[in-house]
């Protein structure tokens, strides 16, 4: 509910302002349209002969909203002056949700590889490197940090949840985990994931579970079979000679 005189503000309403909604509601309807501002739901005294009225706001995808209708008059003066007319959110109002910086808000799928990221100094995801348990890289590597714990599990999980989208179509029982074309990660993922390099393999290039299988292992081997069809050797009549010239 709005505030009212009625209400016992602590500025007294000056009465000719107060009673001047008709005169008000006119002056605004020559800015805003009549289907959009309704009915009078009160008033503030904000001053000395200074009071905002308040009007429902019938105005499309603006529920719970209010007209705010600022008034004054000067001294000995009956003449009443809009000052300001401002539409405002009331309780309960449809607002647009809070902004947040675009660092925070940006996702994963919205960067591009030309894309530039902003350096975030705070980042649980990494830990200096030497603070982790390698203490120091070896060439040619040279990072300033690297991935924190909490880096390594979300990975982890990431990593996991798209693997299992991956369906083994093959009977193989010989896992990546045994693949000579399997290159192995340094730190804590490379105990459940690596990387493929068999040209062969649908998954040259890219991150494997090391639960995964393919028929493009460097132990197996195609199972022989048989022809489906009778071999029958061939057979020379060495008997039976057509002479077709006698040069």
């Amino acid at each position: 509910m709005l505030e009212n005189e009625k209400n016992e503000p602590a500025v007294a309403a000056d009465k000719i302002l107060k009673d001047a909604v008709k005169e008000t509601l006119e002056i605004v309807l020559e800015v805003v349209e009549p289907n959009e501002i309704g009915e009078h739901l009160g008033y503030r005294a904000d001053g000395e002969r200074l009071l905002t009225h308040f009007f429902a706001a019938n105005k499309a995808g603006y529920q719970g909203w209010h007209w705010a209708v600022t008034v004054s008059r000067v001294p000995r003066a009956r003449r009443v002056t809009v000052s300001e007319i401002d539409l405002l959110p009331g309780k309960g109002a449809l607002l647009a949700p809070e902004w947040v910086p675009w660092e925070e808000r940006l996702r994963p799928s919205d960067v591009s590889p030309s894309d530039v990221l902003p350096y975030r100094q705070e980042d649980s995801r990494l830990t200096l490197i030497r603070d982790s348990k390698y203490g120091s890289d070896e060439p040619p590597l040279s990072r300033v940090r690297t991935l924190s714990q909490e880096g390594i599990d979300a990975a982890r999980t990431r990593w996991h949840r798209r693997s299992r989208a991956k369906v083994n179509k093959t009977d193989s029982k010989s896992t990546c985990a045994s693949c000579g074309f399997l290159v192995a990660l340094r730190s804590e993922l490379g105990q459940s994931f690596g990387v493929c390099s068999n040209e062969w393999s649908g998954h040259d290039g890219r991150l494997v579970p090391l639960t995964y299988a393919c028929g493009a292992h460097s132990e197996t081997d195609v199972q022989e079979t048989g022809s489906q069809w009778n071999v029958v050797p061939p057979r020379v009549n060495e008997l039976d000679l057509e002479i077709i010239s006698d040069l």
